[in-house]
Order: C-alpha cells, then structure tokens, then sequence
C-alpha cells in the first residue's frame, strides 16, 4: 500500500462511539439551549419556564457557612459524606416521621448520583425498573447509563396523573423487574402521592419481593393542606425502601450538588458504599452549605409554600383561560404539565425561540414527550416549571397565548 493510500484510510477511519453511548438520551429541558442562545443574540428576552431552577434566595445560613469558615485544606471527605451532615440529617428526616440513623445514608453529588449508585446497586444489564410516565426525564439517562431497562405505565392528564391502578404495574412485572420507581411530589406532573396509593405500592413490592425507589426531592412542597406520605414511614419496607434526596430544590441550592441515598437495607447499603468510594468523595464545600442550611428557619418554607400556591394559582387559571389548552392542578413541586392545541410541542418550542417575539420577548418550555418513555407519547404537551415571580409569569403566559394564535402549525 502506498502511503497515500495509506494515509487516506486513516483520515476515513475513526473510532467508534459505545452504542450505550448513542443511546443514551438528550435532556429535553436543556436540548433545545442552540435555539436559545440564537434568540439571545438576536436580542430576544427569554422567560425560561423549562427549567426547575428556583428564583427563591438561598438561605442566609447556608451561604454564610461558605464565606465564614476555618477550612485551610480542602480536603477529601469521607465517601459515605460528613458524618456530623449525617447526623442531622437523620435528626431533620425524624421531624418528617422518616426514622432512620446515620449508617443510613450515603451522600452524593447530587439525587442525580444517588440513582446512579442505586440502579447500580440493585440491578443488572438488562434487568428492568416500571416508572409511572410522565416522569423526570433523566430516569432515561441513568437508566442507560446503568444498563437498566425502564418499563413504563402511563398515567393520565385526565386525573391528574394519579397513580395508575396497581393492576396495571403487575401486568408488567417479570422475572427481570427489580424495582418499582416514584417522585413524589412528581417531577414533572406535580401530582403527590396519597398515603393510600403509598400502601398500594409498598403492598405491592412486598408481594413481588421487588424494592421501591422514591425520588423525594420536592418533599417540603406539598399544597392545599395536603400531607407528603414518604415510602420510609411505611412499615414492613425495611428491606424494600430507598428513598432518594436532594438539597437542590428544598433550600435553592441546586448548583450544590449535594443528594443523599437512604435505606435501612444494610447489604444494599454497603453495596452503594463501594460505588460511592469509587468516586472518592462528595464535594466538601458543598457539605458545609448543606450541613448548615438545616439550621434554615420553618418560616423559610412556609413563606416559599405560600409563594408557590399563588404562583401555581396564577399560571393554572392563566393557562385554562387559553382556548384549546387543558392542563393538570399539581398539588406539589413546582411544575405542571399543559397540553396544547399543536401537533408537535417540540417544534412549537422551537419555533417560539426562533420566529416569535412579544416586544422582543418570548419564553423557552420543555416539550413533555421527553418525560415519557413510550415513543410518540405527549407529543402535544410541554412542562412548565412555575419559577418565575407574579409579573413575569404573567408576561410568559401571555405570550403563550399570542404565540399560540398565530403559530402556524
């Protein structure tokens, strides 16, 4: 061969990609971000209803801890996280009638790797997970990540997105179901969780012997006088419950990245130990400001919950006010899936970025069929997160409404 020729079959010839890796999902909260960053330069304003980033103050406490402290090594901590952290951690869950010690919980960078050590932990390649969808759109992402199967039972807009009748999950269980996984309140539905659906499925994954994950980030923000009901307060789940957290959410602290995996399993426990001293350590500073935002007032919450009622309020009496438009109540988090009258939300989004404006304004949605996982599911629908204060949500729908007049698809 000569070296032309030579030279021309190493320019055509590269590496290939891992098929995991190609399978593995876009984000379609953060997917359409191209089309953003073009409207910004076209000198366009965007409300960014897509993303659960909350526009409440961080607690003081928290950030105080940061700026005030007498670290003069940044070092490594215990991969299980600071045990004082764990300590009060316990101490906080014990006020939300969660009894569990210290050796109960792993932290993590995140609730996003405490799923990872947990699907890690309880399942093999090729084994599967049964999700109520729509569902927070990284279950895809770590589930192929972890070579997990994600099998899905469709909930409806109709009710809510209540929890589908357990009929309906034992249709699906099989030899290689390992767990059944819930965010509660949900992400991106905003549907809690009634403690009779919690007896439900925790009388379910008893009988089936399978454990149930519960992804429990939104916790404190539950509405209308409504209780969260945690799967770590059932009885008889010792072996079965493992509740996944996060600092990002409760206190405004979602750049943080500090979660928590919690179960009274000890052989699971130890088993996501191993994952956890893989990756070394959670973030230090991050412990500090989340050991220390516990010491955040009642009073932080209450007023946050009363922001978000009225902010709830306002964006669901807006949008059913919008002719064609049909939409969920939640009664916690701080989201809400609408349905809309299009054919393909994606492009709609795309095209509010790129070829609509209200003096010089638009908003930015996340298509919902990203949330399920079912091929061509929820095409027609998008989830808006409700993180934008009175007059800017005010702005958002209204442009919803303009845009929806006009839009020609």
């Amino acid at each position: 061969m000569c070296i032309d020729t030579f030279a021309k079959t190493i320019k055509h010839t590269m590496p290939t990609i891992s098929q995991k890796g190609l399978a593995m999902p876009q984000s379609p909260i953060r997917k359409l971000m191209p089309y953003a960053d073009a409207a910004r330069k076209n000198g366009k304003h965007i409300f960014h209803l897509n993303i659960g980033q909350p526009d409440i103050k961080t607690p003081n406490v928290a950030l105080e801890a940061i700026k005030n402290n007498s670290i003069e090594i940044l070092s490594y901590s215990a991969s299980e996280g600071f045990e004082s952290y764990r300590n009060k951690l316990a101490d906080y869950y014990k006020t939300n009638n969660i009894n569990v010690s210290a050796e109960d919980i792993i932290i993590s960078t995140g609730g996003s790797e405490a799923l990872l050590f947990t699907m890690g932990s309880i399942a093999d390649a090729g084994d599967e997970v049964i999700i109520p969808e729509p569902f927070y759109a990284n279950y895809n992402g770590f589930a192929t990540a972890s070579g997990v199967t994600v099998v899905p039972v469709k909930s409806s807009i109709d009710n809510g997105f209540a929890l589908p009748p357990i009929a309906e999950f034992e249709k699906l269980i099989t030899p290689k179901t390992k767990a059944i996984l819930i965010c509660n309140p949900g992400n991106p539905t905003g549907y809690l969780y009634t403690k009779e659906e919690i007896e439900q499925l925790a009388a379910m994954v008893k009988k089936h012997n399978l454990f149930i994950v519960a992804d429990e980030v939104y916790r404190e923000f539950a509405y209308d006088g409504n209780t969260h009901h945690s799967i770590m307060s059932e009885p008889g789940l010792e072996d079965h419950a493992i509740m996944i957290d996060s600092v990002s959410k409760r206190y405004s602290m979602c750049g943080a990245r500090i979660g928590c995996m919690v179960s009274k399993n000890k052989e699971l426990m130890s088993t996501a130990l191993k994952f956890a001293q893989a990756r070394l350590s959670p973030p230090t500073f991050a412990q500090v400001a989340a050991e220390a935002a516990l010491e955040t007032p009642k009073s932080y919450f209450d007023d946050v919950i009363e922001e978000y009622v009225h902010r709830r309020n306002l964006l669901v009496n807006a949008l059913e006010d919008i002719n064609g438009v049909k939409v969920a109540k939640p009664k916690g988090a701080f989201y809400c899936i609408a349905e809309l009258p299009v054919k393909d939300a994606e492009d709609f989004a795309k095209w509010l970025l790129s070829d609509f404006d209200v003096d010089g304004q638009t908003v930015m949605v996340a298509p919902a069929s990203g949330f399920y996982s079912t091929p061509n599911t929820g095409l027609n629908q998008v989830r808006i997160a409700y993180v934008l204060n009175e007059d800017n949500l005010l702005k958002s729908v209204n442009i919803l409404k303009k845009a929806l007049e006009v839009y020609p698809n």
